[in-house]
């Protein structure tokens, strides 16, 4: 009787592995989020030294998404067609080189240009990282170990904004600081590929070549699929499709709406300047519990209800974040309101690969990605128009968008806890 490829993963990657595996991709996801976020930190320096408008420093913010997207879609082709492991150190390159560079910037065309290609690693890195370990991870851990790979974005998000308020150093030092992290990295040379996808692209053979061993057991073949656009637009998985895209885009919308902007909001409230830097940083604190218990809750009740409940919490917390006055107040309702936020990405970064086969997963995440780079692209704009009138307003758009979601869930999600992904 033939098994499941999920199995094989199950009986012959050894824990050990699987642990070591998480702790080197999170220490890259904890760059990715370094270098994404060091624009909250940072475009206050960079607007002040080159006395940037607000529409100017936008199109500075958006840049970084724009890169994205070209990465989020470029990773699923790259991923399916090439591998993971080759996706994985092209994009990290991407990521620390460009990075380290716009840190030299000598004016701000070359910023934006640095920061688009930076962009590419950023938005090509965390699908290739997503789709390899869900195809390295043992189906009872699975869920948990992708919410946790997601969670590092919070560790990488606190200690770039902790170095950015400390450090006293201006703006460019943060971004030399991405040159140390990349001193870690030296291992992902040494990673092979995926098991799903050798065993899919070179049958079993090439599995018990990878493992080093020889496997008894024969091993159910993995759905092909010759055009992953059309499979994900296809009768089987346009639900799933469309609930991932619809996700992806409003988590990323309210996230990187409220994020980019976040130290002038609170300084359009009367709180000064270094002030803001620091109530931003203790926000950015309230992600990584956010990230944290949705790590719990995926696999104690399951994907589906914890997607519904984590909407609706961003919902209610961004309507609240929208009305309150009081500067605690003000506070208190923006850490609720991360914690949920980075709770829906936790989730739906491990439902995402759950819910589509290995021939066209990468296809699958980087589409998922591509969706959330162009809601990136659009919320710095988005929440700018709102700076001539009530910033706080745009918190109720997010409200609105998180509510739609939480019902959308509701109706499209379907439960893949403890199923096998094929």
């Amino acid at each position: 009787m033939a098994v499941k490829i999920d199995t094989v993963v199950d009986l012959y990657v050894p824990s050990k592995i699987q642990r070591s595996l998480l702790l080197l991709f999170s220490l890259a996801w904890m760059a990715d989020a370094a270098g994404v976020m060091m624009m909250t930190f940072t475009l206050g320096g960079i607007s002040a030294e080159w006395h940037l408008s607000t529409f100017q420093s936008s199109t500075i913010a958006s840049l970084t998404f724009v890169g994205m997207l070209l990465g989020a879609i470029g990773a699923g082709f790259i991923l399916d067609l090439v591998g993971r492991k080759f996706a994985m150190n092209l994009f990290l390159a991407f990521t620390i080189l460009f990075t380290f560079i716009d840190g030299f910037s000598p004016s701000p065309f070359f910023f934006g240009i640095f920061r688009f290609l930076s962009g590419i690693g950023y938005g090509g890195l965390m699908p290739s990282v997503n789709a390899y370990l869900s195809e390295s991870t043992a189906i009872k851990i699975r869920g948990r170990y992708l919410v946790l790979l997601e969670s590092s974005w919070a560790v990488g998000s606190i200690l770039i904004g902790l170095y950015a308020v400390t450090s006293g150093s201006g703006w460019r030092s943060v971004y030399y600081s991405i040159l140390v992290a990349s001193l870690i990295f030296i291992p992902f040379l040494r990673i092979k590929e995926s098991p799903r996808y050798v065993f899919l692209k070179r049958g079993k053979k090439g599995l018990e070549e990878l493992l080093g061993i020889h496997l008894k057991e024969e091993i159910e073949t993995i759905e092909k699929s010759v055009v992953p656009v059309k499979a994900l637009l296809g009768k089987r998985y346009f639900k799933s499709t469309l609930l991932v895209w619809s996700s992806w885009f409003v988590i990323s919308f309210i996230y990187y709406g409220l994020f980019t902007w976040l130290p002038k909001i609170f300084s359009t409230t009367g709180i000064a300047q270094i002030n803001a830097l620091w109530f931003t940083f203790f926000i950015f604190l309230a992600q990584l519990p956010g990230y944290l218990s949705a790590a719990y809750f995926i696999e104690k009740i399951g994907r589906k209800p914890s997607l519904i409940i984590f909407f609706a919490g961003t919902a209610i917390s961004s309507l609240i974040f929208s009305s309150v006055t009081n500067t605690y107040t003000f506070i208190i309702a923006g850490l609720v309101t991360s914690f949920f936020c980075m709770g829906v990405w936790g989730l739906i970064y491990a439902y995402t690969p759950e819910l589509f086969p290995t021939s066209f997963r990468g296809s699958a995440n980087g589409s998922a990605g591509m969706m959330a780079r162009i809601a990136g692209i659009i919320a710095p704009y988005f929440v700018a128009a709102f700076f001539g009138t009530n910033v706080l307003h745009a918190l109720i758009w997010f409200s609105i968008l998180a509510f739609l979601m939480a019902i959308l869930a509701a109706f499209l999600g379907k439960e893949t806890k403890l199923e096998n992904i094929e």
